[in-house]
């Protein structure tokens, strides 16, 4: 019999239990560890609330969930309530596919201001996850800036222009939902470094913009290269340019019908964040210029203002103590998924913060072949046995996935109207509805 431990239980964490399953069949025990009461990681607090066909994707790994050699341990958190080592002594194999949850820094003078925010706390909050749904927002300010040329990015800028009546479907958390109710934005200024064609933007995604009951989205056609520039992309960045494009030829008087505007201001280098009585006030920006695909400053610089500011520059995996950390790259450092014997990493928190959803599905697989080749037919380790008793003599509240399922249940039954469920955004209450 094979032991293995998974820690994190996002798409990393369920695709690699599912090859593990496929693997050694009936010969494998399988431990996914999350530090939440809750599974399946950004699927539930980092895809958008208004994206719920992507977050089915969650009912493959319940199944992989349910099958009789994995288990869920929920509220359980490695490197504190257990020591990675600890948990070593009992698994032949230990994965981390933690993903990457903390924001990555700009390091610029008043990223300390009120109301300037990373994205993984922003998009925490409105999406209910306990560490941030007490970040409260202000929005009664009529500028908003969001850092970044990716898909956060537009997930962001949407999220703030939705009327309350384009978020019903939607999972976003009751707290959020209030807070923007009551919005007075008028702009959201998207900053990028580089060009259109350095975008990582995709085109379902830019597409939504155009859709907004009460947004319009704005191009600066002076920011456009030549059409015939965009012959030399590959196709789906050459839809997103196109879409770019459609922007700029939206007529002016559409703008000034629409409550806000979504503008994009390319080859724009944020410099510093600037306040007043420790409150963002606006952004100071540097313009530039494309070398060789790089940004470069020009020494023009201007200001942007900014009520409140989201920065979706990145994201950084969490060192845990005992396991080598890439700081440099923000991820465990590991070679091709191996990071120590008897330690690994798979999605990415092996490769950092690239790729899609299913992105992880190869790469849980490549990871389990690593421990195959390396653990043979397993070990008389004690797994789950070892562990249990461990849990018990220090007083530990495993949430199992029937009880995540009880926790479902009651967020179902205490949905709004239109919405799937009204997610719980705190610990206590989580733990509550599955006793």
């Amino acid at each position: 019999m094979r032991h293995i431990a998974i820690v994190g239980s996002g798409p990393a964490g369920y695709y690699t239990a599912e090859a593990a399953g496929k693997q050694w069949g009936d010969d494998v025990s399988v431990d996914v560890f999350d530090t939440l009461p809750v599974p399946y990681g950004l699927i539930r607090t980092g895809v958008a609330p208004d994206h719920q066909s992507i977050k089915k994707v969650s009912l493959r790994y319940e199944k992989t969930a349910l099958s009789e050699n994995v288990r869920f341990v929920g509220n359980v958190h490695v490197g504190r309530d257990v020591s990675v080592a600890e948990l070593q002594e009992f698994y032949d194999a230990v994965i981390f596919a933690t993903g990457a949850p903390h924001d990555r820094k700009l390091g610029l003078e008043g990223e300390d201001l009120g109301n300037v925010f990373g994205s993984a706390a922003f998009v925490g909050w409105y999406n209910g996850h306990p560490q941030f749904a007490s970040l409260d927002p202000d929005f009664s300010g009529k500028h908003a800036v969001v850092v970044g040329m990716g898909n956060v990015a537009l997930d962001v800028a949407r999220i703030m222009s939705k009327t309350e009546a384009e978020l019903e479907g939607s999972d976003i958390v009751a707290h959020a939902l209030e807070a923007l109710k009551t919005s007075n934005l008028e702009t959201v200024t998207i900053l990028g470094r580089r060009g259109p064609h350095q975008i990582m933007m995709t085109p379902k995604e830019l597409g939504e913009l155009m859709r907004l009951d009460r947004a319009s989205p704005y191009v600066d056609k002076s920011d456009l290269p030549p059409e015939d520039d965009d012959a030399i992309l590959e196709p789906g960045l050459r839809k997103s340019v196109t879409l770019l494009r459609d922007f700029a030829a939206i007529p002016e008087n559409i703008h000034g019908e629409t409550p806000i505007t979504i503008e994009f201001d390319f080859f724009a280098n944020p410099k510093a964040f600037l306040g007043e009585d420790g409150k963002v006030r606006s952004v100071e920006v540097e313009r530039t210029t494309i070398e060789k695909g790089r940004a470069v400053g020009t020494g023009e610089t201007y200001e942007v203002p900014a009520d409140v500011v989201i920065t979706c520059i990145g994201y950084r995996s969490s060192p845990i103590e005992g396991v080598p950390f890439d700081e440099r790259a923000g991820r465990f450092a590991n070679d091709e998924g191996r990071i120590l014997p008897g330690l690994y990493a798979v999605g990415w928190a092996k490769r950092g913060p690239t790729g899609t959803i299913g992105t992880n599905r190869p790469d849980g697989y490549g990871v389990i072949e690593l421990v195959s080749e390396d653990i043979g037919m397993g070990s008389r380790k004690r797994g789950r046995d070892g562990f249990d008793e461990l849990a018990a003599e220090r007083g530990l509240d495993i949430v199992t996935f029937r009880d995540w399922q009880k926790i479902e249940e009651a967020e179902a039954a205490a949905a709004r109207d239109g919405s799937p469920r009204e997610k719980f955004v705190d610990i206590e209450s989580m733990i509550a509805a599955k006793n």
